[in-house]
């Protein structure tokens, strides 16, 4: 057991999609640790990465497993990184004893925005013992840094566009909606969904052209936590994907919160944004 095991007990990685799992076991590995590793079917891929370390498998209806697995393995401290699509249904849950005491919370949770139901699931996980600690915590490397990031220095108008957006992804942060939003022209244009940052940015690809959006060019893309967030889950994150499309929407750039959000391969994403001409910025407070 490495040193940093022994420091604060065992880790695990609740795994759903994407690549921030991914570089968060790359992360600790390189410092000779070993995670227990629950994916969550449906969600995570069975990469090697992943089935190489001790694991198990859990479906997001047997959320009742979820504590006595992470004890089996020794776990005391836990992470959670990856994107989890799908909620169960009330009716599809496998109940345990530790369900039904927390019902009331959690149909609420179920009902309410993502931010309460993560807050709902660290409070289930610490009542249990288990510490839970934040991506950006085990794997501090991969948070945006403040200022210009990659690609060229944004200009006046598209800095007048990143505090347009910035503006609104937070009033629909303090709403648990979304973390992003899309400013054009000083303006914001698009708002994050349910359909996640992908389906905003192809939303904005199909104005180009339509109403007030004819003949405009440019935009910036934010990406915000939102103000009351627990930092321990679902920090905005961008990576190469993200580039390739906004550059296909037409976008001048993007924006992060420096030091709350997640720039995921992080040589791939600065060389595509260098590429397309696009810049990614570092946003301070409400610079």
């Amino acid at each position: 057991m490495t040193r940093t095991d022994r420091e604060g007990g065992r880790i695990g990685l609740i795994a759903g999609s994407g690549r921030l799992p991914v570089e968060i076991i790359e992360s600790l590995n390189a410092r000779g640790v070993r995670p227990y590793i629950i994916l969550i079917e449906g969600e995570a891929e069975p990469l090697p990465l992943f089935t190489g370390h001790d694991h198990g498998w859990l479906r997001v209806e047997d959320f009742g497993r979820l504590v006595p697995m992470l004890h089996s393995a020794g776990v005391e401290r836990v992470v959670m990184a990856g994107g989890v699509a799908r909620r169960p249904a009330l009716s599809a849950i496998r109940w345990s004893w530790a369900l039904v005491a927390m019902l009331p919370r959690l149909v609420r949770a179920l009902a309410s925005g993502d931010d309460v139901l993560l807050r709902t699931i660290i409070g289930h996980l610490e009542a249990h013992g288990i510490t839970v600690v934040g991506a950006h915590e085990l794997a501090p490397d991969l948070l945006a840094g403040v200022g210009p990031i990659a690609g060229p220095k944004p200009s006046a108008a598209d800095l007048r566009d990143i505090r347009a957006a910035a503006q609104a992804a937070r009033a629909i942060g303090a709403l648990d909606i979304g973390q992003a939003a899309i400013a054009i022209g000083g303006r914001a244009v698009a708002l994050e969904g349910i359909e996640g940052t992908e389906g905003l940015i192809e939303r904005v690809a199909g104005m180009r052209g339509h109403g007030r959006l004819a003949g405009r060019s440019g935009g910036a893309l934010v990406k915000c936590a939102k103000p009351d967030q627990d930092l321990r889950a679902d920090l905005p994150a961008v990576g190469p994907d993200t580039v390739d499309a906004a550059f296909a929407a037409g976008l001048k750039g993007i924006a992060l919160d420096a030091e709350r959000a997640f720039i995921l391969d992080f040589a791939t994403t600065v060389a595509r944004a260098e590429a397309h001409g696009l810049f990614i910025y570092g946003l301070k407070g409400d610079d």
